[in-house]
C-alpha cells in the first residue's frame, strides 16, 4: 500500500513537472535545479555565477528553504528576479510548489533560471521540478564518500560541483576519490572542482552553464 501511495505521489509530481517544463520551453528558458546538503555552498555558487554571467544572460532565481528568506535576500542584492518558497517543514521542493511560484515569477525575457532546492542529500533527487538538469553541489568540508552514501543524488544529476576547494589543504577530502566515486555511480556526470572564494576553477562551470542555455536559444 505504501509503495502504491508513493507511486501516485510521484506520478502526480511528474505530471506537474511536465507542465512546468512546457512553460519553460514556451519562454525558451533553461532551468537548473541545484541540490546539496545544508552548507555546501549553493547560494555562494549562485552569487559567483550571477556576477560572472551578468550582462550576457538574463537570469532569475527561485529559492527553496524550510523557513526564512535569508538566501533570497542575498540573491536579491545581485539585481535579478528572485522568489522565495518556504516549504514549512518539507525537506525538498516539488513540482506543485514551483508551479504555483511561476504564477508570480516573470519568465518573459529570461534566459536562465536557477532553482536552489532545500538543503538535503536525499529527498530532492526524487522529485522532478521541470528542470533541464539537476546539479549536485558537494563541498570538501563533507566526506569524499558522499556519492556512495547518497547515490540517487548523483544518479539523477547531470553535473557535480565540488565546492570550497580552497579548503582542501585543511581537510582529509580526497578529490580524486570523490570524482571517481561519482563517475562510478553515473559515468555521464561532468564534475567541476572550484572555489567560490578564490574563483579558481569557476570558468569551466560557467562554460557548461552557457552551453546549457545555448540549447534553448531560438
Amino acid at each position: 500500500m505504501e509503495i502504491k501511495v508513493l507511486r501516485n505521489i510521484l506520478d502526480a509530481n511528474d505530471a506537474l513537472a511536465a507542465e512546468n517544463r512546457r512553460l519553460f520551453d514556451q519562454h525558451h528558458v533553461t532551468v537548473l535545479n541545484l541540490m546539496s546538503s545544508p552548507g555546501a555552498g549553493k547560494t555562494a555558487l549562485l552569487e559567483c555565477t550571477l556576477d560572472a554571467l551578468k550582462g550576457t544572460l538574463a537570469m532569475g532565481v527561485i529559492e527553496g528553504d524550510v523557513a526564512t528568506r535569508y538566501d533570497a535576500d542575498r540573491i536579491g542584492r545581485h539585481d535579478v528576479p528572485v522568489l522565495q518558497i518556504n516549504t514549512g517543514g518539507d525537506c525538498h521542493l516539488d513540482a506543485n510548489m514551483v508551479h504555483h511560484a511561476l504564477e508570480q515569477f516573470p519568465l518573459q525575457g529570461l534566459d536562465l533560471v536557477f532553482i536552489e532546492n532545500v538543503g538535503n542529500l536525499v529527498c530532492p533527487a526524487g522529485f522532478a521540478l521541470g528542470e533541464d538538469a539537476k546539479v549536485t553541489v558537494l563541498s570538501v568540508a563533507e566526506g569524499d564518500d558522499k556519492p556512495e552514501k547518497y547515490p540517487a543524488m548523483f544518479q539523477e544529476s547531470a553535473a557535480v560541483v565540488i565546492n570550497k576547494t580552497d579548503l582542501l589543504p585543511y581537510t582529509d577530502f580526497d578529490l580524486t576519490a570523490a570524482v571517481r566515486r561519482a563517475h562510478e555511480i553515473n559515468p555521464r556526470l561532468v564534475t567541476f572542482p572550484l572555489s567560490c572564494k578564490t574563483k579558481e576553477g569557476l570558468e569551466p562551470w560557467l562554460k557548461w552553464v552557457r552551453s546549457m542555455v545555448a540549447r534553448h536559444q531560438p
